[in-house]
């Protein structure tokens, strides 16, 4: 079972470049246009503004993923943002994938939003399909076509 540890930029700073870099990876080819100091600079702003959304995912003791989720305004409404949703490669095509989804879904219910939004890269068609399975569809491609943007909804508030 995964447990879900609060993100401290200063103790998970290894663990949490590593994730986005690879995300970088899988969803661009590289990671050339990562920026260091700008990420761990807005996840120290932004795990002070959604401390439960900011999270390092753990099992048996040993980080095996991270989750980025936020609360904003989308065309004049509040919907959960999900920036980053990682497992390690070792820990995917386990259903573990799941937990985080629930995590996830919990969090935008205690935040009392129902719909949410994240983005994904076109080439990422493992990712989209995981999406897809929970539910979520495409609304369209943003960022001159590097990125589509799916949203879903969670329970009723």
């Amino acid at each position: 079972m995964l447990t879900f540890k609060k993100l401290d930029s200063m103790e998970h700073r290894d663990e949490m470049l590593q994730f986005r870099k690879d995300a970088f990876k899988i969803s661009f080819g590289d990671a050339s246009d990562f920026d260091e100091n700008q990420y761990v600079s807005w996840i120290e702003e932004k795990s002070v503004q959604f401390p439960e959304g900011y999270v390092m995912v753990v099992e048996n003791d040993q980080i095996v993923g991270q989750l980025e989720l936020s609360i904003k305004e989308y065309k004049g409404k509040m919907i959960g943002y999900i920036h980053l949703y990682y497992l390690i490669p070792e820990q995917r095509g386990q259903c573990k994938g799941d937990e985080l989804y629930q995590y996830a879904m919990q969090y935008f219910h205690d935040h009392n939003v129902n719909e949410y939004h994240l983005r994904v890269s076109p080439s990422n068609i493992r990712a989209i399909n995981f999406y897809k399975k929970n539910g979520m569809q495409e609304v369209g491609l943003e960022l001159d076509g590097k990125v589509i943007r799916m949203k879903g909804y969670c329970c009723s508030n």
